[in-house]
C-alpha cells in the first residue's frame, strides 16, 4: 500500500534531449508511476511547476537556457521537494549535493538504477506523511477520503479529494485557480472556474465550522486559495 502511495507522487522531468525524456517517462510508467510531466528547458520547467505542483523533480544539469542547479534553487524557493540530478559528469554530483540535491544518476544509466534511486528518495522524503491532517475544527483523512468534524465522518467526492490534495501539498501557500482546475480536471482546465468555486463552497461546508467565514480554506482574491493546516 505504501509503495502504491509513493507511485502516485507527481514527478517533473527536465531534460533538453527528447529521446532521453521519452526513455525516462517509459521507465517510470512501466514501474507504475502515473503522474509525470516533462520540460525541455528552465522556462518550461518553471511554468510546469506552477500548475503541476511536483513532489519530485528529476533535472538535467545542462539546459539550453540555464543550468539545473539554478533551476533547483528556483523550484525549491517555491516549494521544498526532493531533487534528483541526471548528469553526464560524475563531478557534478558534488556541486549538486552541496546545493541541496537529494541524489544523482550519471548518464548513461540502467533503468533499475534510476527506479532504485527514485524510490529511495521518495521513501526518505515522504516516510513521515500522516494521512490525518488537522484543520481548525476538523480533520482530513486522506487515506479514507473523508472529513471528520465533531465526530462525524463526511465522505469526500473525487473532485473534492483532488482539490484538497493539491491544497495540502502547498499547505499555507497560495495555489492558483489554474493549478486547482488542472488538479481536478486535467491538462485542459480552462472554463472550469465556476465549477471550482462550487466545489470550494462544498468543501468549506465539510471542513469549516462556519463556511461563510472560513478560517481553513482561504480565498486569496484574484490569485487562488490556500489551506491552513494546524502545526504547519
Amino acid at each position: 500500500m505504501a509503495l502504491d502511495y509513493l507511485k502516485n507522487k507527481r514527478i517533473l522531468l527536465v531534460d533538453d534531449e527528447q529521446a532521453l525524456l521519452d526513455m525516462v517517462v517509459s521507465i517510470l510508467k512501466e514501474e507504475g508511476f502515473c503522474h509525470i510531466r516533462t520540460a525541455g528547458n528552465v522556462r518550461e520547467a518553471l511554468q510546469e511547476a506552477e500548475t503541476f505542483l511536483p513532489e519530485l523533480a528529476i533535472l538535467d544539469v545542462m539546459l539550453p537556457d540555464g543550468d539545473g542547479f539554478s533551476l533547483m534553487k528556483a523550484l525549491k524557493d517555491r516549494a521544498d521537494y526532493p531533487v534528483l540530478f541526471l548528469t553526464a559528469r560524475g563531478e557534478d554530483k558534488f556541486r549538486g549535493f552541496g546545493l541541496g540535491a537529494d541524489d544523482y544518476v550519471v548518464k548513461p544509466f540502467l533503468p533499475r538504477e534510476l527506479i532504485f534511486r527514485v524510490m529511495a528518495i521518495l521513501r526518505r522524503s515522504y516516510k513521515d506523511e500522516n494521512p490525518l491532517v488537522k484543520l481548525h475544527g476538523s480533520e482530513i483523512d486522506f487515506e479514507r477520503a473523508e472529513v471528520i468534524k465533531k465526530g462525524v465522518h463526511i465522505p469526500l467526492t473525487a473532485k473534492e479529494y483532488e482539490l484538497l490534495t493539491a491544497l495540502y501539498r502547498a499547505s499555507g501557500r497560495i495555489v492558483t485557480i489554474d493549478a486547482l482546475c488542472e488538479a481536478a480536471w486535467g491538462e485542459n482546465p480552462f472554463g472550469y472556474e465556476n465549477s471550482l468555486m462550487a466545489h470550494i463552497r462544498r468543501i468549506r461546508e465539510k471542513i469549516e465550522e462556519n463556511p461563510s467565514s472560513p478560517v481553513s480554506l482561504i480565498t486569496v482574491k484574484g490569485l487562488g486559495y490556500k489551506l491552513i493546516v494546524e502545526g504547519k
